[in-house]
């Protein structure tokens, strides 16, 4: 396999397996939810190594550093080589503060029922 300076960008998260399809790593280039370095990028844009991606993928930002850049499909060990991941952890369930959700269907709170709930919220 020759070894390339440079990928497009909608290639290459494809290829690393941050998108399913291609056409959806273009999608989120235009979509403005791709950005290198930095700056947001079109789908042509070209990624080298040592180029930080930022990709925010169902509401959490993935942080991928390109260590090789690939056009194809390769293998899933060769395709995690490709990219060193430095997305954070979650925070655990306990820090996360939980929403008290109701019943579908259940309508409107009420006003004594909106008034329990600002009183958990601290409001």
């Amino acid at each position: 396999m020759a070894e390339l300076d440079s990928a497009r960008v909608d290639a290459w998260l494809w290829a690393v397996r941050v998108c399913k399809t291609r056409s959806a790593a273009t999608s989120a280039c235009r979509a403005g939810h791709v950005r290198v370095n930095g700056e947001r990028a079109k789908a042509a844009q070209p990624v080298r190594p040592g180029d930080e991606v930022r990709v925010r993928l169902h509401g959490f930002d993935r942080i991928l550093i390109v260590r090789r850049p690939i056009v194809k499909r390769v293998s899933a060990e060769l395709a995690a080589a490709a990219a060193d991941d430095r997305t954070p952890a979650p925070p655990p369930r306990e820090a996360v503060a939980s929403v008290p959700l109701r019943d579908r269907g259940a309508g409107r709170p009420t006003k004594r029922e909106r008034r329990d709930l600002d009183r958990l919220r601290g409001r």
